[in-house]
């Protein structure tokens, strides 16, 4: 198989390059995509376009072309230094796949390399009994030795306790490839033909699989794809910084290669880490409860004001009743403390300055939650309606597609500006998702950058609103073509081409911007 069969390179320019209609061109070995380049509805619609940077190449490998390379090395490795296959693939595992540092470490110091590896036996002595028989070093019975296997250290164990060993270690996982002699204090390796020997079918696939997958995740250079289901892996031949690690794989997830989150980009890894963690913790529930309610006096837990009264009541089996104001006691609320509607002891404790501390907190968390919920709830919106978008999308090319080429009486091929449009909404969708966790790791003293950042921001989504709104709704009407006159449908083809170009260049214009960090935010005023 030729290399062109198999990989991708991201040299192609994303929906941001004037170069986005050759994006395509490194992908026509994948036979199940359509002309659009998507897979079927079976695949992850989670990522369906990337924004690979030009400054990146990988490579996205199926199985068999891991095989190949795998195969490759163990062949070179072997060529080399004059072992066997067998040895070769001990070497490797041991120095973690790295060729070169096999190769040099060897020629520095073979015996040491040998011992090390679990290469190094001794002289094979088979302990005969009388009778001609041989025993087993775990069973200890008693067995002819054509029974009796053998390794380079020349312990002997029967063949079936041999399997037995073997299938325990594959199934308690992939330390199985790191496996020495059954013999206590033996370093002997028990290398892949022992497996191929003696193991069961089942046991052999499994250690297969992990023989395979130590290849990718043992190289630095390489890492699987973390779709749920994808067996494909990517391989990095040079590497960026920053927020320039998006890539897509085959199975159409993108994501990003450095940490294998969903694609990012324009955002930074620790920006995306801290914001992911922060939507998964309790923390922002136990802001919204010291917001929204106070602790009750007597067993502390969380009470929340939903009248107009000062007067609170606990639930049982406490039945407390307090001021909301103070915390104090009720049956010490009267006439002389203002009421029920309010608290003289607590205003003359707050003017004594004994309230500010705890109010002065509660604001902040107060202000924080709100901030959070500001970005968050923007975040997810873009999110729901990028997955709208993909949805969309396949419905015009599976359905739509076909009904307005009928309709309109023109050919599919001259309907690309529609899905051309999607593609972009999709893209934006993810950038401007992105955009919002940026914004929220903006410090506050930054007045200037966050002013510039939001201007950026507000052109930007106010484009692909547009955008999105033309390609939504307007389409639709051209499908009857008793409602939308062929003249009105050339008007729609221009505009919607308008609003893409508009589009791209406001997002291409962000997406510069914040990978710089806002740095050019002096020279915009």
């Amino acid at each position: 198989m030729d290399s062109d069969d198999y990989y991708m390179e991201s040299g192609e320019e994303d929906l941001y390059s004037d170069g986005a209609d050759d994006y395509n061109d490194g992908a026509d070995h994948d036979d199940d995509k359509d002309d659009t380049g998507f897979l079927g509805d079976d695949d992850d619609d989670s990522s369906m376009i990337s924004s690979p940077r030009s400054d990146i190449n990988y490579v996205v490998l199926k199985e068999e072309d891991i095989r190949r390379k795998q195969e490759s090395d163990i062949a070179q490795v072997s060529m080399i230094l004059s072992v066997s296959k067998v040895e070769a693939s001990v070497l490797l595992l041991h120095y973690h796949w790295n060729v070169g540092k096999v190769n040099d470490e060897w020629f520095a110091d073979e015996r040491r390399v040998r011992t090390s590896a679990g290469l190094e036996g001794g002289s094979v002595i088979v302990p005969y009994s009388k009778g001609g028989k041989v025993a087993c070093g775990i069973c200890f019975d008693y067995f002819f030795p054509i029974d009796i296997v053998l390794i380079l250290c020349g312990h002997a164990f029967c063949s079936t306790c041999w399997t037995s060993y073997i299938s325990i270690a594959i199934n308690d996982g992939p330390g199985c490839l790191m496996q020495k002699c059954p013999e206590p204090s033996c370093p002997v390796a028990v290398g892949p033909d022992m497996v191929e020997k003696l193991a069961s079918f089942e046991a052999k696939d499994k250690y297969d699989r992990y023989f395979l997958r130590s290849y990718v995740e043992e190289n630095k250079k390489t890492k699987w794809c973390p779709a749920p289901g994808c067996e494909h892996a990517i391989e990095f031949s040079a590497t960026g910084t920053g927020s320039s690690y998006d890539v897509s794989c085959l199975c159409s997830h993108s994501f990003c290669w450095n940490c294998t989150e969903d694609a990012h980009r324009p955002v930074d890894c620790d920006r995306v880490s801290q914001w992911i963690r922060k939507n998964s913790v309790e923390a922002e529930n136990t802001k919204w409860i010291l917001d929204n309610s106070k602790p009750c006096p007597k067993c502390k837990r969380p009470i929340e004001k939903n009248h107009g009264c000062m007067h609170m009541s606990c639930t049982p089996p406490c039945r407390h009743q307090f001021c909301w104001l103070c915390l104090g006691a009720w049956s010490e609320h009267g006439e002389g403390t203002g009421g029920p509607y309010t608290c003289n002891r607590y205003s003359k404790a707050k003017g004594q300055g004994l309230h500010d501390e705890a109010e002065m907190k509660r604001e902040m968390a107060k202000h924080s939650l709100e901030k959070y919920t500001h970005y968050y709830e923007r975040w997810a919106g873009n999110q729901m309606s990028r997955q709208k978008a993909i949805g969309d999308l396949q419905k015009f090319l599976s359905v739509d597609v076909m009904k307005l080429s009928d309709k309109q009486c023109i050919p599919e091929t001259e309907l690309g500006f529609i899905t051309d449009a999607w593609l972009q909404i999709i893209e934006c969708r993810r950038v401007l998702k992105w955009t919002y966790a940026y914004g929220y790791y903006l410090l506050e003293s930054e007045q200037e950058k966050r002013q510039f950042f939001e201007y950026m921001q507000g052109e930007a989504e106010s484009g692909l609103e547009r955008l999105h709104k033309c390609v939504e709704l307007e389409s639709e009407v051209f499908q009857y073509p008793e409602d939308a006159p062929k003249q009105d449908f050339k008007g729609f083809r221009t505009k919607l081409t308008t609003l893409t170009s508009v589009t791209k260049s406001h997002f291409e214009t962000l997406v510069k911007a914040l990978e710089n960090d806002l740095a050019d935010v002096g020279f915009a005023r």
